[in-house]
């Protein structure tokens, strides 16, 4: 398999789905290999949502095609809204290229909850 059998699938949202959600796979022979999505918001929104690529196939300008094709969808369908998405530093320079404008800057942050809870009684 090489990167010029990719193909994007273009999922549409059914009417069984909780949220209005489309998606676009990379696939070589049927194989996924990558995948973007987006969320149709009911404010004239749309949220682009989480991007993967397969390890393999990475820096190999993979999610690039698919937000091109998410992204050419979106210019012809979707006049007068509004796209957004969270993103992170290495993807950042992609939507701003596209003319997002960059917003307030979010940090993640974890607890590993390991220690059993301890009741006092009164």
């Amino acid at each position: 398999m090489s990167i010029e059998d990719i193909q994007i699938m273009h999922l549409k949202p059914s009417g069984t789905r909780q949220y209005n959600m489309h998606g676009w796979i990379a696939h070589i022979n049927n194989n996924p290999i990558g995948h973007v999505h987006m969320l149709l918001e009911s404010n004239k929104r749309l949220k682009f949502l989480d991007a993967w690529v397969d390890e393999e196939y990475r820096r190999q300008g993979i999610y690039r095609q698919l937000w091109e094709e998410r992204w050419r969808y979106v210019r012809q369908n979707f006049d007068g809204w509004t796209a957004y998405a969270w993103s992170k530093p290495a993807s950042l320079p992609l939507l701003l290229e596209k003319g997002f404008t960059k917003g307030d800057t979010i940090t993640y942050a974890e607890n590993n909850i390991s220690q059993p809870l301890i009741f006092v009684s009164c």
